[in-house]
């Protein structure tokens, strides 16, 4: 008999998951913020600011994919999910404190990615000790 996953118990990684959706929402929110911006307030949307927005979009895509395959068991996946996670805490705290990189909006939101990214690793981290 196979189990459902709603007679399974939680979801693994419902933690991880959580964030990773929080941050895709934050993430467009950048996007859409950054258009404005760019007809509103053009020195509020410098190249910078821009580039980081793509670099961290791509992410909203790919942590997504990562998620679900980590969720599906695939050991590769979870190590991806966390490892990324970490790179994106790292690059983000970095790039807030590098003096008018970006905008002070953009540091916050870097602060927040980053904060969101610490989320991830921790949960990534609990469920690999607990499958030990």
């Amino acid at each position: 008999m196979v189990k459902s996953e709603a007679h399974s118990g939680p979801a693994p990684l419902r933690v991880a998951g959580a964030f990773v959706w929080s941050y895709v929402a934050l993430v467009a929110l950048t996007l859409v913020a950054l258009l404005v911006l760019s007809v509103a307030g053009p020195p509020d949307a410098s190249a910078n600011a821009w580039g980081h927005a793509v670099v961290v979009a791509v992410f909203a895509v790919v942590l997504p994919l990562r998620l679900r395959g980590a969720r599906a068991g695939k050991r590769s996946a979870v190590r991806a999910l966390g490892l990324i996670a970490a790179a994106l805490f790292v690059v983000n705290v970095v790039e807030a404190l590098i003096p008018s990189f970006v905008p002070g909006w953009m540091r916050l939101e870097m602060l927040v990615i980053a904060v969101l990214m610490v989320g991830i690793v921790l949960d990534v981290t609990r469920w690999a000790v607990r499958r030990r």
